[in-house]
């Protein structure tokens, strides 16, 4: 299967849910951006690393890469490689002198230590096809959807009883918002109906 590049795009603090946040991957080139719901960990350790700052003591994925490093072992991609019942697999791709190596990593880990890493991230298009979001042109999105402001009603509405039509405007109405959490609400519900 053909590998697809992903980069961060964004960390995005739920506000419809305590304690939980979103990082969104973005396809290389492309329109399609893959959210992930992580904890508050995960996300503190990916905004230190993407921010660049220097904790006092390492942090367990700084950890992680120091110990990798001291045994010449070279984080070379992560592949987010399977979805199953909402949680994402993912593997690191490591190499040392003799081999390369695949272990199984949960994905807020992995990104984290990609981002230390410098490493690319990849996924499949089934992956991309299932979970991920179409970004449409900022041009024609602005000029073709009604936007309602954050809280509004649509934004309340029981998604079970909405039409797939009206599903998919609210997806890009969200998505405009940047909740990503509220998008992969309304994206499982358009794919289980799917």
């Amino acid at each position: 299967m053909k590998k697809i590049e992903l980069e961060i795009v964004a960390l995005s603090h739920s506000i419809t849910q305590t304690h939980s946040y979103a990082v969104v991957l973005g396809e290389v080139n492309g329109l399609r951006r893959l959210p992930i719901v992580i904890g508050g960990f995960e996300a503190q350790a990916i905004a230190v690393a993407l921010e660049r700052m220097q904790p006092s003591r390492p942090l367990t994925h700084d950890l992680m890469k120091n110990f990798m490093y001291a045994f010449n072992i070279e984080l070379m991609e992560i592949v987010i490689n399977d979805l199953q019942e909402g949680i994402f697999y993912s593997k690191l791709v490591c190499v040392n002198e003799h081999d390369t190596i695949e272990i199984d990593s949960r994905t807020s880990d992995a990104l984290a230590l990609a981002v230390r890493f410098g490493c690319p991230i990849y996924t499949y298009e089934n992956i991309l096809e299932n979970a991920g979001i179409l970004m449409e042109d900022e041009a024609k999105k602005k000029s073709e959807i009604p936007v309602n402001e954050p809280g509004s009603s649509a934004g309340d509405k029981d998604l079970g009883r909405m039409s797939l039509e009206d599903l998919q405007k609210l997806l890009s109405e969200v998505l405009e918002h940047e909740d990503y959490l509220r998008a992969i609400e309304i994206r499982d519900e358009i794919n289980k109906r799917k």
